[in-house]
């Protein structure tokens, strides 16, 4: 049975890619922070016919990474989706140290160091999907962190990708645009949400990337709206 790791599985995209990857054959090893919410996506899953196995720890600190790891264990992983994140929207003058220090903790922090630890023993041919965003290649005003931490991880995921070459694991970076999460609920502004596009949506470029032959890296995708970028 292959077993699949998935950061920020409680909704959102990290909910999505759980269900589109749900199999008989798979253990996914779901994270969150959010017990109830966890617990939803668990019993989603497992009514599809998945398996499954509930996570919750604080990514934002070293503990939580720590407590991670020890729980997932020391048996392979075929899969590690880097998704959990954390959005901070304000003026940069504006941002505290403490969110500061949550979103790179979240955002950069433990997707390298869960890389780290998992991608030396993943068998050939396995994959690592890091959830970027368009803010990985653009700036935008007020998400100057935001921005920060994703330019800051698709550097590390990048360079980190030529190292595993020789390893055949596989890195994957998918940059979505705009996607209607509950991420916007905190986001002070007007937002077409329903001009975004889906979790779903981000969830099928995941399932497309992983699902190429062994020997083939989809190194990067880009996922954008027929109406622009929001």
């Amino acid at each position: 049975m292959k077993r699949y790791l998935i950061t920020g599985a409680s909704r959102g995209i990290g909910r999505a890619i759980a269900m589109k990857l749900a199999s008989p054959d798979v253990m996914l090893l779901l994270h969150g922070r959010d017990t109830i919410a966890l617990a939803e996506t668990c019993r989603a899953v497992e009514k599809s016919g998945g398996k499954t196995a509930k996570l919750i720890h604080d990514l934002a600190n070293f503990r939580g990474i720590d407590d991670l790891v020890a729980e997932v264990g020391h048996k392979p992983i075929d899969l590690l989706v880097n998704n959990a994140g954390v959005a901070v929207v304000k003026p940069f003058a504006e941002i505290t140290r403490q969110e500061w220090e949550q979103t790179i903790g979240v955002n950069v922090t433990a997707p390298f160091f869960l890389i780290q630890h998992f991608a030396p023993r993943m068998p050939p041919g396995s994959s690592i999907v890091n959830i970027l965003s368009i803010a990985a290649k653009t700036a935008y005003p007020n998400w100057s962190a935001y921005c920060g931490s994703k330019f800051a991880l698709e550097g590390l995921s990048t360079a980190i990708r030529e190292e595993l070459r020789s390893r055949k694991v596989r890195m994957l970076n998918i940059y979505p645009a705009a996607t209607d999460t509950d991420i916007w609920n905190a986001v002070t502004g007007e937002w077409p949400r329903e001009q975004m596009m889906s979790a779903v949506d981000v969830a099928d470029a995941v399932a497309f990337a992983i699902n190429q032959p062994p020997a083939v890296i989809i190194e990067n995708i880009t996922l954008s709206n027929t109406t622009g970028t929001l």
